[in-house]
C-alpha cells in the first residue's frame, strides 16, 4: 500500500501537468467548456449514453491513443502496435469487450473511483470532490459527454 501512495502522487503531478499544458493549448480549446452531463450509476455501470448520444469508434481510437487528450495508454497497454511506450500499471485494453459491458466500460472512464475509490485512474467526467486540479481545468471535465461516448464506442470493439 506504501508503494501506491508515492506512484499515485507522480501520477496525479503528471496528469495535472499534461491537463494544464493541454488547458493552454489549443487542444483543450475543444468542447471542454461543456458543462458535465448527469448521469445515473445502475448495477455498476451507467446504462444510458451520456448526452443520449452513441459514439464514433473511429474518434475513440483518435482519443484513446492521443497522449495529449486522453492520455489512456499512460496507464493501460491495447493492440496499438504503432503506439510505442504503452503503460502497464493498469490492465490492458485489448479484449476489454469480452470481460465488461458497454455498461461498465462507461462508468470505468467517467469516474472509476465509483468502482474502486483507491483507483489510480482519473475521473474523465466528474469534476465535483478532485484535489490537485489544473486551473486551466477546474469545473471542467478531461472529456466532454460526446468523447465518452466515442471512447465507450471504440473499447466496444476491442474483443478477444
Amino acid at each position: 500500500m506504501r508503494r501506491i501512495a508515492p506512484l499515485r502522487r507522480m501520477l496525479s503531478a503528471f496528469a495535472g501537468l499534461m491537463m494544464t499544458s493541454i488547458g493552454l493549448g489549443a487542444a483543450g480549446a475543444l468542447a471542454q467548456d461543456l458543462p458535465v452531463v448527469p448521469y445515473r450509476i445502475e448495477s455498476g455501470g451507467i446504462s444510458a449514453p451520456l448526452g443520449g448520444r452513441q459514439g464514433d469508434a473511429g474518434r475513440g481510437r483518435k482519443l484513446v491513443t492521443d497522449r495529449r487528450k486522453g492520455l489512456c495508454l499512460l496507464c493501460h497497454s491495447g493492440p496499438f502496435p504503432e503506439e510505442r511506450f504503452q503503460g502497464d500499471l493498469a490492465p490492458s485494453l485489448a479484449g476489454i469487450a469480452s470481460r465488461l459491458t458497454a455498461e461498465k466500460i462507461r462508468l470505468r472512464i467517467v469516474d472509476s473511483t465509483a468502482i474502486n475509490p483507491a483507483s489510480l485512474m482519473p475521473p474523465y467526467h466528474r469534476i465535483e470532490g478532485l484535489v490537485e486540479v489544473g486551473a486551466a481545468w477546474r469545473g471542467k471535465p478531461i472529456l466532454t459527454a460526446g468523447e465518452i461516448e466515442d471512447v465507450v464506442a471504440f473499447l466496444g470493439t476491442l474483443r478477444d
